[in-house]
């Protein structure tokens, strides 16, 4: 009897990746809704901290860097050409303020997934964390647990080891890209290559690597292996104008000289009694 796809529901960003990644989940499985995460919540804290200047010279900072690098959206270029970024089943999108809405919690208990597959949200909280029969899986662009947070790909640069850019595949938990790992993805690196193509590499292949995790857990295949050590955390802050500068000085190539890694992946089976 051929196995029954299983039951997906997507939670992701709105971001050429984030599509992308969607769009290869609806490919090979049942994917039954798309909620995109279309705001970040403005909450008292954060208002309040802009009034600090150097909390407002940092956002301002970081927001001209990334104007500048993605002019003319070579993100939507890198993963659809000179396609339109768009979902293939936009009939299963449903937009959300914010991830943890109480709708979003609503449409996932009324579906009922095996799994929910995210990408690119704002961290899940109760009582949407720990949804879905086989578990709730996130996409991070770094590897846990030494790369947690964001930026992963500039610091594994900056600290000269590009053997170490990737992305993570784990269970959710209520941790920082804390929970249970099952896979690594790294891409090629080869000396030219720079930190957004390096990531949006890693991405790409990650969609396949999130097909074949869901559907390796379909089939029964204990996967998720505890993280070992508690690793480290980069925050948007810690990426600051004289890490930047540093940046530059270490790697004015963009990568350590003469690196050549092949693309690999390594798969994490549960321990016994299950993944934590």
């Amino acid at each position: 009897m051929a196995m029954l796809q299983p039951r997906v529901v997507v939670l992701c960003g709105g971001a050429p990746r984030h599509v992308y990644v969607a769009n290869r989940l609806c490919r090979s499985l049942d994917v039954v809704a798309i909620v995109q995460e279309v705001g970040r919540r403005v909450t008292p804290a954060k208002l309040a901290s802009l009034a600090m200047p150097k909390v407002a010279a940092r956002k301002i900072g970081r927001w001209l860097r990334d104007r500048r690098r993605y002019a003319g959206n070579p993100e939507a270029r890198f993963f659809f050409g000179g396609s339109e970024a768009r979902l293939e089943r936009p009939e299963l999108m449903q937009r959300a303020e914010h991830i943890n809405d109480r709708s979003v919690f609503d449409t996932v208990q009324r579906l009922s997934p095996d799994v929910v597959a995210v990408f690119g949200t704002s961290l899940i909280r109760p009582p949407l964390l720990g949804q879905g029969r086989l578990g709730m899986l996130n996409l991070h662009g770094g590897l846990s647990p030494d790369y947690r947070g964001a930026d992963c790909t500039f610091w594994a640069l900056y600290n000269r080891e590009p053997e170490q850019v990737g992305c993570t595949l784990h269970f959710i938990n209520a941790g920082i890209d804390t929970g249970a790992l099952v896979a690594h993805i790294c891409p090629e690196v080869c000396e030219g290559d720079d930190e957004l193509r390096l990531f949006w590499r890693a991405v790409r292949d990650s969609a396949e690597a999130y097909v074949e995790a869901i559907e390796r857990l379909a089939r029964g295949e204990a996967l998720g292996q505890r993280q070992d050590r508690k690793g480290r955390l980069y925050q948007v802050k810690d990426r600051t104008w004289a890490a930047e500068r540093e940046f530059v000085r270490r790697l004015p190539g963009g990568v350590v000289r003469g690196t050549s890694l092949p693309p690999r992946v390594t798969w994490f089976a549960a321990a016994a009694g299950g993944a934590c």
